[in-house]
């Protein structure tokens, strides 16, 4: 009879442990997809954060280097036309300056 009540016993204490690990499991197992959906979306606004940065830099880098190719492209237009300019009193024998 003792054989009995302690197979209960411990058939009823397995089976408390067993059903209370499940439901702990069951919980952990929401959190974590919980916790990776928080993760996966602070991941895509460090991405959106990191292109947003990126772009602006290329933007401006173009932009300097479009004015500084202008400029360029004006000043030696400039100094083409003078030389241009300059080309036929040179021929002549004039001074430069003139």
């Amino acid at each position: 009879m003792k054989t009995i009540e302690m197979t209960r016993i411990l058939l009823a204490a397995g089976l408390g442990l067993g059903l209370g690990c499940g439901v702990a499991l069951g919980q952990s197992a929401g959190q974590d997809m919980k916790d990776a959906g928080h993760d996966t979306k602070a991941a895509a606004v460090d991405t959106g954060h990191a292109t947003a940065k990126t772009s602006r830099k290329v933007y401006h880098t173009t932009k300097r280097g479009t004015k500084k190719a202008y400029h360029k492209t004006a000043e030696g237009t400039k100094t083409a036309a003078h030389r241009t300019d300059n080309a036929g009193d040179a021929l002549a024998g004039k001074p430069e300056g003139h």
